[in-house]
């Protein structure tokens, strides 16, 4: 047998294929992954449902109502908030259910538990508990629930630019990073305020929200994102010296 060779990819894909293989799903042929699907929030509003990953509120955060909750094989403890996944029901497995040639892109924002939906979540399974409305628009809406899905990482397309929301009190920041393009997903973050001279590194809190513990009160706030597909951006004086905790801004700069 010869070796194993892996054609060039983009960093994220090369580090997602790995991990799934070693996850216990087979990949398809045409790069396309195996998974079941089921959907969540059928009496809530679809724009409440950023959970785990702390988005209060979905739309504000640039994602609109296609969300999903992911296992923990792919929520992997907050680093998949923000990413981007196409879905399309498997027809050829679930023609009663499913939606022939019908796809979806979702942003994951929440984490579905162990012993959820039947223990569909439990390792090693890779499951999305979907937004009704993003549900829809792959499978009927009938008695069984779940449906067996294909899906694949995709780059996020966001409109305008990384948003940054400040938490916190006195000299403890913490900022909910969203409507992040690119792989979508936050793997490193700096902070640096108007009167500091050097970077200073930010740790996850949970979920989309990084935490510094410097005050920067009354200081112009700059931001640096490193993602997991390696690529790295500078946000400067994105924030202006009179911010106050609540508020969030825009930056004019975008992951592609």
């Amino acid at each position: 047998m010869g070796p194993f060779i892996i054609p060039f990819v983009k960093v994220w894909q090369l580090f997602f294929v790995v991990g799934t293989i070693f996850g216990g799903v087979n990949a398809q042929v045409n790069g396309w992954f195996n998974a079941h699907a089921t959907f969540y929030g059928a009496d809530q509003s679809p724009f409440s449902l950023g959970g785990a990953c702390g988005y209060d509120n979905t739309l504000h955060a640039g994602f609109g109502a296609n969300t999903a909750a992911l296992s923990g094989a792919l929520f992997r403890d907050g680093e998949a908030c923000g990413a981007c996944y196409q879905l399309r029901c498997d027809y050829r497995a679930d023609p009663k259910w499913c939606l022939r040639r019908a796809s979806v892109t979702i942003t994951a924002t929440n984490f579905c538990p162990s012993n959820n939906n039947g223990g569909w979540c439990n390792p090693p399974h890779h499951h999305f508990d979907m937004s009704l409305p993003a549900f829809l628009r792959i499978a009927r809406h009938g008695d069984e629930g779940i449906v067996p899905v294909l899906y694949r990482r995709v780059p996020c397309k966001r409109r305008g630019g990384v948003r940054f929301t400040l938490k916190g009190q006195s000299s403890f920041n913490m900022v909910m990073i969203t409507n992040v393009g690119g792989s979508g997903n936050v793997k490193a973050a700096w902070i640096r305020g108007s009167r500091t001279r050097t970077w200073l590194p930010m740790n996850r809190n949970w979920g989309a929200n990084w935490q510094s513990s410097i005050d920067l009160r009354n200081q112009r706030m700059s931001f640096k994102l490193t993602l997991v597909d390696g690529k790295t951006l500078e946000f400067l004086n994105v924030v202006p010296s009179t911010w106050k905790f609540g508020q969030t801004f825009a930056s004019t700069g975008q992951f592609f």
